[in-house]
């Protein structure tokens, strides 16, 4: 190719590639107004089963439009036993995330990753109720696990490492209070609600043990050409880099467009950063797809 990458500028890119499951499914949790003044009969543009596929490309200098992942988000609704009474909804949201290395890195460096995401959210006032993830880097693996006690207040992290099961796990207890979101609830939260143009919100997001309080700013709709046809969409914009935010030794813009309808998609999002820009499209959206 004639390109040399160094190691250190592709570690960087790798590593900025796979926070994008966080920055890019973090979205805008932003409009935290309390969903427990709605009525649980309302059913969210999501349900009962929706499936949204994603491919992310790479942009540096004569580098144009290389692959180098491919995302997959899927909700879908999971019953639950235990309701108090009849008003409550009888089933939680569960929510997934599958992010995976492809084409350039895998094949020019032999780099793969992949990074996978699991909530469960009750449905009736869209509170986040568990979180797990696996992240697979090469042959370094971690899985994690997120327990959240509205109760008391707290949130319990626990990281572990498969191949050294006999290692100490690292862990963290948080205290917290009022509305709270994992990276991924993050995403069908603000589809719920109603976006304007010129508004500023704070949000607060846990992730890793840590939670985030991210401004993240409404900036304009257009019209845009999607894989579900012309829509007008929302671009927001969250200030997810800089020592306060979630990636905190780096510098760049995030830019993220949601579909001005009834779904409330998110049809792309740009993350620009000093090692170059990656784009991520919406390729096909499925409505309950068989089992």
């Amino acid at each position: 190719m004639g390109i040399v990458v160094s190691e250190v500028l592709l570690f960087k890119m790798t590593r900025v590639l796979r926070r994008l499951v966080s920055v890019t499914l973090l979205l805008a949790s932003a409009f935290s107004v309390s969903l427990a003044q709605k009525s649980l009969a309302v059913i969210h543009p999501f349900e009962p089963v929706e499936e949204l596929y994603y491919e992310a490309e790479f942009n540096r200098a004569v580098l144009r439009g290389l692959n180098v992942a491919e995302f997959k988000l899927r909700s879908e609704r999971t019953p639950v036993t235990n309701a108090t009474s009849e008003s409550e909804k009888l089933y939680s949201l569960a929510l997934s995330a599958d992010v995976a290395s492809k084409g350039f890195f895998t094949r020019l460096f032999n780099l793969r990753f992949r990074e996978q995401i699991q909530s469960t959210v009750d449905a009736s006032n869209f509170t986040i109720q568990k979180s797990t993830m696996l992240d697979e880097q090469g042959k370094r693996v971690r899985t994690s696990e997120t327990l959240y006690d509205r109760s008391k207040g707290k949130l319990s992290w626990t990281q572990r490492d498969p191949n050294n099961p006999n290692a100490e796990p690292r862990t963290a207890v948080v205290d917290f209070a009022g509305q709270l979101q994992d990276v991924l609830s993050a995403i069908y939260f603000v589809r719920t609600q109603k976006l304007e143009v010129g508004k500023t919100f704070e949000v607060f997001v846990s992730d890793s043990g840590h939670i985030y309080r991210v401004p993240i700013h409404v900036l304009e709709k257009k019209k845009m050409k999607t894989a579900v046809g012309k829509v007008n969409a929302f671009r927001i914009e969250p200030d997810l880099f800089g020592p306060e935010g979630m990636l905190d030794d780096e510098k760049g813009q995030f830019s993220i467009w949601i579909s001005d309808d009834e779904k409330r998609i998110p049809v792309s999002a740009r993350v620009k950063t000093e090692y170059g820009t990656f784009d991520i499209k919406l390729k096909r959206v499925v409505y309950n797809p068989p089992a």
